[in-house]
């Protein structure tokens, strides 16, 4: 199929992951629009580059109303990336974590049904505390924060319009991602940089493991996703590497590969 030429729509446009496929789908001639919050440069930095090749819809997602332009758009694949995403401040912030992330998916796929394929970005995280590995698509989900509720939530409301509505929808659940443009808050780049500083590292012991890809990679599997539709469709897929590492390996990896005069605190953080 390819993706020349296409109308592709990607919610949340400018965040971490989402910018990099906006990139991959322009270097394929797809037409692209994104949702932001904000039609500003200034407030999606990340696409600073490519800010006078795409289509800026103002809304958001959490506004039923702003939701009713993606209409004109038109779009004929639809990226729905946007999401409150930090798993931590989901504590905090439970209400917010609901209104976009449950609510607001509930808003995108309401809006607007004359697409050829709808792609709900869902999370590894659902699957929360499982006695198995690797995890694999038929596994309950058991979630442990707010976050990972209610994209769940979200997920549930795409399944439920998938077989009610028969809707050409795929759920992708993909594992943790790191990459350039990625928030100093992520793991990955706070470990980075607090080595940088020569800051004390502090961690738990670290057993637990994690499946980290590199951003582009995740990507290739989202333009797959659409690509392969006939495959994809209807179906929940996990996204990932499945090569797992221990927190604590990740944390001395990195300080070997920065050099780092960080004192390591391995163990010096309850789990």
């Amino acid at each position: 199929m390819g993706m020349e030429g296409k109308r592709v729509l990607v919610t949340g446009g400018s965040g971490f992951i989402p910018s990099h496929l906006v990139r991959k789908l322009l270097q394929q001639k797809a037409k692209v629009a994104i949702i932001t919050k904000y039609n500003s440069i200034f407030d999606n930095i990340r696409l600073s580059d490519v800010w006078n090749d795409i289509t800026v819809i103002e809304g958001d997602i959490r506004d039923q109303d702003s939701m009713k332009q993606i209409k004109k758009f038109e779009p004929e694949i639809i990226y729905h990336m946007a999401a409150y995403n930090h798993v931590g401040d989901s504590f905090t912030h439970v209400s917010q974590s609901f209104d976009v992330n449950a609510k607001g998916t509930a808003n995108v796929i309401d809006a607007y049904d004359g697409y050829e394929h709808f792609i709900y970005i869902s999370t590894s995280e659902i699957y929360g505390y499982q006695e198995e590995v690797p995890w694999t698509e038929d596994f309950n989900p058991n979630p442990l924060s707010p976050y990972s509720v209610s994209k769940y939530a979200g997920e549930l409301y795409c399944r439920m319009k998938m077989k009610m509505n028969n809707l050409p929808i795929t759920v992708i659940r993909p594992f943790n991602a790191f990459g350039p443009y990625q928030s100093a808050r992520a793991v990955i780049p706070e470990i980075i940089i607090n080595c940088l500083l020569g800051k004390d590292i502090t961690a738990t012991e670290g057993k637990q493991t994690r499946d980290f890809n590199y951003v582009t990679n995740l990507v290739d599997g989202l333009v797959l996703t659409a690509e392969k539709k006939s495959a994809a469709l209807k179906q929940i897929i996990n996204l990932g590497s499945n090569q797992e590492i221990p927190i604590r390996e990740l944390v001395t990896k990195i300080h070997e590969y920065t050099n780092s005069k960080s004192k390591l605190k391995i163990g010096s953080l309850p789990y």
